[in-house]
């Protein structure tokens, strides 16, 4: 992609090609929040419609959001429900969930992917700095969380997947409200799947390491996105299909008896 640098790696076997949908979502709809641009969410969209979803997404950014439903449709054959939302907005938020409702009846899974990073030290951060992270990552995902169990209790049942991170549990420089924010994810999932198990709805959350698109290295350098890959068994960070297929598999009938989890998406070794 034009302007994207190469992400480092350091020797390791070459990523695999991603593999054909097997039907794991047949019939179900699924929701996926900050499902624009080249990372997790767009790839999470795709592996969804290959796996036979029918697809509801959403970002706040309405042009790219529009260009990825543009991409979907030749993909499914049908232009997918595209919502714009910022789940920092509580009305954007409750439109979504009752757009995929107006739109398809109901909606079977929701995929809670939008969040906010950045690098700064905690002597340097500012009150906005942290709040804004939380706000998207934590908040946002709380937000999404409410207004879809609103739906799937009243429909008797349903997924809900999130996207937390690695740093929820290990220490990096510099991302003080970005793990802090996604460690939150990791409780907020654990809890509200225990309030959601009575009512037939499943909750767990992925946790990658280093998933790779073309445009992270405007946030991290060269240099530590090579230490990060240094510290992978595999010698490379995950391709962002590789953790929509995670997600994928979580959101299926092949994970029934799984609530409350958080899976790690990752390679790395101490």
């Amino acid at each position: 992609m034009t302007g994207a640098a190469p992400i480092p790696t350091t020797g390791g076997p070459p990523p695999p090609d991603p593999p054909p949908g097997h039907g794991l979502l047949s019939g179900k709809v699924v929701v996926i929040t900050a499902a624009a641009g080249t990372g997790i969410g767009s790839a999470t969209a795709k592996r969804c419609v290959e796996e036979g979803a029918t697809v509801v997404v959403s970002d706040a950014h309405e042009r790219r959001l529009n260009e990825t439903a543009d991409v979907l449709a030749d993909l499914a054959g049908e232009r997918p429900l595209a919502v714009p939302c910022d789940v920092t907005d509580e009305s954007q938020v409750q439109r979504l969930y009752d757009a995929a409702v107006e739109r398809h009846g109901r909606f079977d899974v929701a995929v809670n992917n939008a969040g906010l990073g950045g690098q700064v030290e905690v002597v340097d951060m500012t009150d906005d700095q942290w709040s804004l992270v939380l706000d998207v990552t934590l908040t946002g995902t709380f937000r999404c969380t409410r207004a879809a169990l609103g739906h799937l209790y009243a429909q008797g049942g349903g997924v809900i997947v999130n996207n937390a991170s690695v740093l929820g549990w290990r220490a990096q420089a510099g991302q003080s409200h970005y793990a802090a924010a996604k460690a939150g994810v990791m409780a907020l999932t654990r809890c509200s799947a225990i309030e959601a198990a009575p009512h037939n709805v499943r909750i767990n959350a992925v946790s990658p390491s280093l998933a790779v698109h073309p445009f992270l290295n405007r946030v991290m350098a060269d240099e530590e996105l090579a230490e990060l890959s240094r510290r992978e068994a595999l010698g490379r960070g995950a391709e962002v299909w590789e953790v929509a297929s995670v997600i994928a598999f979580l959101a299926s009938d092949y994970a029934t008896f799984m609530t409350g989890e958080v899976v790690s998406v990752s390679s790395q070794h101490p």
